[in-house]
């Protein structure tokens, strides 16, 4: 009896181990793909490479805070100086133009094509022209990072085309869908322009001037360059063949940048471009300003700036603006200096994104603005490679963790990824490595990257706390062929739900690998 009841039950436990095993089994094949993804991702947090692999794969959404000038590297920047015959001043690194020496015999002015036999050289360029090998010493991160763009400008001017494909073929390589580029698309000629035309206390009378003394011009001129540089573009990504680089795929779009560093009548009149030309162009969908926030003429000029934004956004209200506000740390500037940009920049500058934010905890009530920012959806453009190499700004002593607790909305953004030598993918990187985040907070931040970029049309998302679909596509699958009469519509209304859906679909791609 004894046996018997023993064998019975070893038995029902044998059951009862296969049960539980086909139940696990089960549970596994009904787990999501977000679930497995999500999973896999806990199990590789902790081995950098695999995690290196996985954000590489993982789609991204889009890139808000990106310089067209900024975001090529030093090494594409030698080849467009090599191709145009430029010369680069050996001591300083500074491109200039030609005649050169020759490159046997050279004292101080070589073709940059002589750094392709000069390692020495070659690598003296790279590294002055980038953060790579920067050593913190006599020279800060902040002034060798900004010391960089006079050393490459001759260049940058010059192969603007090429710099658009680097720039997609990159993004389209870090699984991103949108680029917004700032770039002061019209190559200074409304800095010129405001200078010939000098300061008016009046703004409207300075704004009349300005378009009739040729901005008008201006604007017509800078629409003909886009469309020379974006064919250039298209032609190096061979886009519309059937050997198209997957660049050709990103959507882009540019933010007219304004110089804040110049003279106040420059800037006006950069502005009154970037606000006229934004309403003449829809590639062209709104402005943002920059240069060192630090620098003396942006710190003394910031609350007239702030007023001749107030007064143009009264005047083009459908003109988007994204500003640089907070990228300060103490001792950067004077305390009372890290105070106010952010909000004023807000409140006063009409900014719908701010860039960088990085001094926000040292605004005044600074509770309250987080607070302010999460109730209105003043979206952050989160630079953490950036922040870390110019502010010395990493870790936890970085507001991102702040922005989150309050509910402020965030995406990350490269930046400058050439200068810095990263690009979005290790941006994700340092953010899980940082931040400790799971695969639902990367999913929100691609997606809010989209929600608030600034493409035309409705959103996909009836609301963003967890990305609820509008009614008309809430039954459909993103990845699928055929969709539903009712969501086709609604997706050929929207190039902003379309590029959100597209979005799902990558993601449903993804996740179908785990």
């Amino acid at each position: 009896m004894v046996r018997l009841v023993g064998a019975l039950a070893l038995s029902l436990l044998a059951t009862a181990i296969m049960a539980l095993s086909t139940a696990g089994a089960t549970a596994q094949v009904q787990a999501s793909g977000e679930q497995r993804a999500s999973r896999y991702l806990e199990s590789i947090r902790r081995q950098p490479p695999l995690l290196l692999a996985f954000l590489r794969a993982m789609p991204k959404g889009g890139d808000l805070h990106n310089h067209l000038s900024g975001a090529i590297y030093a090494e594409s920047f030698i080849d467009y100086a090599a191709e145009s015959g430029l010369c680069v001043d050996h001591t300083t690194s500074v491109l200039i133009a030609p005649p050169c020496d020759p490159c046997d015999k050279y004292v101080n002015k070589p073709a940059i094509a002589c750094a392709y036999k000069d390692h020495v050289l070659y690598n003296q360029i790279v590294d002055a022209w980038s953060m790579r090998n920067w050593i913190p010493g006599a020279e800060s991160g902040h002034d060798h990072f900004f010391g960089t763009f006079d050393k490459f400008d001759l260049a940058a001017r010059l192969h603007t085309g090429e710099m658009l494909a680097e720039a997609s073929r990159r993004a389209a390589a870090d699984h991103l869908l949108y680029l917004e580029m700032m770039h002061t698309a019209d190559q200074m000629q409304s800095a010129q322009l405001g200078a010939q035309v000098g300061w008016v206390e009046n703004l409207p009378a300075l704004r009349d001037k300005l378009l009739a003394g040729g901005l008008k011009d201006v604007v017509a001129s800078s629409r003909k360059k886009l469309d020379e540089d974006e064919a250039k573009m298209h032609s190096i990504l061979k886009c519309g063949t059937q050997g198209a680089d997957p660049g050709c795929g990103v959507t882009l779009r540019f933010l007219y940048q304004v110089l804040r560093g110049l003279p106040r009548e420059s800037v006006f009149a950069q502005m009154l471009t970037g606000f006229e030309l934004a309403q003449a162009d829809s590639r062209v969908e709104g402005l943002n300003l920059v240069m060192p926030e630090d620098w003396y003429i942006p710190m003394h000029d910031f609350d007239l700036h702030m007023h001749m934004l107030d007064y143009l956004h009264e005047m083009y209200p459908k003109v988007h603006i994204s500003l640089h506000a907070g990228e300060l740390a103490l001792g950067l500037v004077p305390p009372e200096g890290l105070r106010f940009h952010i909000r004023e920049s807000i409140e006063h500058g009409h900014a719908e994104r701010i860039g960088h934010g990085a001094s926000v905890m040292q605004e005044k009530e600074a509770l309250q603005l987080l607070r302010e920012m999460a109730q209105r959806g003043i979206l952050v453009e989160i630079c953490l490679t950036s922040n870390d190499v110019i502010l010395g700004v990493r870790g936890e002593d970085h507001p991102f963790p702040a922005y989150r607790q309050y509910g402020v909305p965030l995406a990350l953004a490269t930046d400058d990824e050439g200068v810095s030598r990263s690009d979005m993918t290790n941006e994700y990187l340092r953010a899980v490595q940082s931040y400790d985040l799971n695969y639902d907070d990367l999913k929100r931040l691609a997606r809010q990257s989209l929600e608030h970029s600034f493409l035309p049309g409705s959103s996909l998302w009836e609301e963003t706390r967890e990305f609820g679909r509008v009614e008309a596509c809430a039954g459909d699958e993103p990845g699928r062929r055929k969709l539903s009469n009712a969501c086709q519509k609604f997706l050929d209304s929207s190039e902003r739900a379309r590029t959100q859906w597209a979005l799902e679909a990558e993601f449903a791609k993804f996740e179908s690998k785990f």
